[in-house]
């Protein structure tokens, strides 16, 4: 597995994890997590994440970025060391495998992964 750890980590870059994460979460264009208005201005992007994107609401002047109101916001890890944890979950890996070919804490996927279980289930019942 750790051939494909390698592998994966060079595939996987954070532009396109954003850029996907974006389409998925507002197919027809960012939208304002608190009014849900569409007008939306780009306000540059995060100081310390290259594409992680950043915005105001031209309604409610709300400031929010990419990961806004999502399971991945507030934490330390890159959005594609998120994306590599949800995809090897789906490979039914266990929380041990998941830290050690992430090069993770096992306690730091335990979170990761309970919050993405979490986010998961949250997201079917809506």
């Amino acid at each position: 597995m750790e051939m494909m750890n390698i592998q994966l980590k060079h595939l996987i870059d954070d532009e396109k994890c954003y850029e996907t994460l974006r389409e998925m979460r507002w197919p027809e264009g960012p939208r304002c997590p608190k009014c849900g208005s569409s007008e939306i201005n780009k306000r540059g992007f995060h100081s310390k994440q290259a594409y992680r994107r950043r915005y105001i609401c031209r309604t409610c002047q709300q400031q929010f970025d990419d990961l806004t109101d999502t399971v991945f916001e507030g934490h330390h890890q890159p959005l594609r060391v998120w994306i590599l944890c949800l995809y090897l979950m789906g490979l039914n890996l266990s929380n041990e495998q998941i830290a050690q070919e992430l090069n993770l804490d096992s306690a730091d996927a335990q979170r990761m992964t309970s919050q993405l279980r979490a986010g998961i289930v949250a997201k079917k019942s809506l």
